[in-house]
């Protein structure tokens, strides 16, 4: 049933995320368990994002049934993946007019400007979701509604959750649901801010140590991904191995924990521990040479899932 069998483990994930709610709820707070809880739920994201690009069922029914799963412990539902992220971000790869652009406040990649994209970023992508919303009810209304259930599903699910006990609810479901939905807005900013969106290899930030990929489905290899959006992501690191000569050694990062301290926490102190904008060494070099043209490499979008 499964498309590929390494998606054992992502089926495994969401029942043990759903296992874990059902413990707290019952047994109660636990420090331990809640922490695990909220990893879990950037997890759940991770699987989001994979499910959309490479469906883990090769059976429609049970890819819907999956859309509705990473609905309730994502917080969001699943299907916006496709405007906000296959359709838009793919295409444009933090150009101009995707929703999730790195620059469109500050140049800067400061600690500020870290913590203010989710929020700026998840305001932007809305106007993606209504417009793809409206075009689904003018030509395909089943697939309006189905996407309109996946509202309808996290609404009772959070809004009996807060009836049966607001606290636990507000504990167990809500906190995890928006650590989830915060850091994935992060992982993306930090594979693009600096990179320089209209190179061939250069647009994105990698993080290729074992810890995180392992963790969490190979995350970090995210030059490939938009390379070969359709590769399954277990596939991703024999594919990055394969490009990973092209790209600049700067944004081949062995370490997510050590970028983020590096960068966030002690660059302030000692600059040249912080990021450089190849998007602006770009812009520079081509104002003092203006008859430069530097191609842009688009890459396609991916089509909805199944």
């Amino acid at each position: 049933m499964l498309r590929n069998s390494a998606d054992v483990r992502t089926i495994l994930y969401m029942v043990f995320t759903t296992g874990l709610l059902i413990f707290q709820w019952t047994q109660g707070f636990y420090v331990i368990p809640f922490l695990i809880s909220l990893f879990m739920a950037v997890s759940v994201a991770v699987i989001a994002h994979n499910h959309n690009h490479v469906p883990t069922w090769k059976s429609a029914a049970m890819n819907t049934f999956m859309d509705y799963w990473i609905t309730l412990f994502y917080g969001f539902p699943a299907f916006a993946w496709i405007p906000t992220h296959n359709r838009n971000h793919h295409y444009l790869n933090n150009r101009e007019g995707d929703h999730t652009i790195t620059y469109r406040v500050s140049e800067k990649n400061n600690l500020l400007t870290l913590l203010t994209y989710p929020t700026i970023s998840a305001y932007y992508q809305q106007f993606a979701i209504m417009g793809y919303l409206k075009d689904l009810y003018s030509r395909n209304r089943p697939r309006f509604w189905e996407s309109v259930l996946q509202y309808v599903a996290l609404v009772v699910f959070v809004g009996g959750a807060l009836l049966l006990d607001w606290r636990k609810a507000l504990l167990y479901i809500v906190i995890p649901q928006q650590v989830a939905l915060y850091f994935i807005l992060i992982f993306n900013y930090v594979q693009h801010v600096h990179a320089d969106e209209e190179s061939e290899w250069n647009h994105s930030r990698n993080f290729v140590g074992p810890m995180l990929n392992a963790l969490l489905f190979n995350n970090g290899f995210h030059t490939i991904h938009h390379e070969r959006a359709n590769i399954h992501w277990s596939q991703t690191p024999e594919a990055h191995a394969k490009i990973a000569h092209h790209i600049d050694p700067a944004l081949n990062e062995r370490s997510f924990w050590w970028y983020m301290l590096r960068v966030y926490v002690i660059s302030p102190l000692f600059p040249s521990l912080g990021t450089h904008s190849m998007r602006l060494n770009r812009l520079q070099t081509q104002q003092q040479q203006p008859n430069v043209s530097v191609p842009k490499s688009l890459h396609p979008t991916t089509a909805e899932a199944a």
